[in-house]
């Protein structure tokens, strides 16, 4: 049986630390380098629905695509949410990893999966290349094996995503034909100049905000597709379990969590959705 020093060796040969982010907090957060792993837990989110699947599960490390505290901190007391899911992890011996940006620009990563499971074919290039290695870096852009619709591929990305409250929107022509895709895992607003100039036909990410958004369809770029965050990137989950399987054999156990850990839980519209393939004008 593997310790957790080297299921740690296995993941970081595909998700370097050195390659997140300066204020990212990736790593190991809790566990014993030396515990032997069995059994492993993959989630986007270290929340504590996720934390009592692990420990249910008998889970001996637990990795989340989410760092548990961004932002750091003077205590991890069981006074607040965060500090309670770190003395459960550690009362029950499930250790906890993170895996953040260094995972977004990793070649496969984060984006690579999400451009699959809308239904990108062919090889994958970065949206936003690394300086240090082109082959790495920020989104992916892809081509669609055959052109469609923009309402059309919509229906495909929605269905190969996880299904959340407030589902997939979009800005844009219904009719327009696509066939040239770039995707963000994520928040990904910050490359809507850099999907823009990459000619694309449709951007697809999360968290898009109303006035870069408007403003972008202004100008008449790519139609966009903005999908629920914690959806465009539990994707990835899966294909870090299989690097870990691959490397590490029937030694370690592996599971994808199908924990919901969007934020919104609930969504309400009466638009019909014959109105949202044509436009909705608000009534007077």
């Amino acid at each position: 049986m593997p310790s957790l020093a080297d299921v740690i060796t296995v993941l970081e040969s595909s998700y370097d630390p050195s390659w997140a982010e300066p204020w990212d907090a990736v790593g190991l957060v809790a566990g014993d380098p030396a515990q032997p792993v069995r059994r492993v837990l993959l989630a986007v989110d270290p929340v504590a629905a996720v934390a009592e699947e692990a420990v249910a599960w008998n889970a001996d490390l637990l990795i989340t695509h989410h760092p548990l505290y961004l932002r750091g901190t003077t205590s991890v007391a069981a006074t607040t949410p965060k500090g309670r899911v770190v003395h459960g992890l550690i009362r029950a011996g499930v250790a906890l990893y993170t895996a953040h940006t260094n995972a977004d620009v990793a070649d496969p990563g984060v984006s690579d999966a999400l451009a699959r499971a809308v239904g990108l074919a062919g090889p994958l290039r970065p949206l936003q290349p690394s300086p240090e290695d082109p082959r790495r870096g920020l989104g992916r852009i892809g081509e669609l094996p055959v052109a469609l619709t923009l309402a059309e591929f919509v229906r495909q990305a929605a269905s190969g995503l996880p299904p959340t409250a407030a589902g997939v929107r979009v800005g844009g022509d219904p009719n327009r034909v696509v066939r040239t895709v770039a995707v963000c895992g994520g928040a990904g607003d910050s490359l809507l100049g850099t999907a823009r100039a990459a000619g694309v036909d449709v951007y697809l990410t999360a968290d898009l905000r109303h006035h870069p958004a408007s403003e972008f369809l202004e100008e008449e770029g790519p139609a966009l597709v903005d999908a629920a965050h914690w959806a465009t990137e539990w994707p990835w989950l899966a294909d870090a379990a299989v690097r870990l399987e691959s490397a590490l054999g029937t030694t370690v156990e592996t599971r994808v969590s199908t924990t919901v850990t969007d934020a919104w839980t609930a969504a309400h519209s009466p638009i019909s959705d014959n109105q949202i393939e044509t436009g909705v004008k608000v009534n007077p």
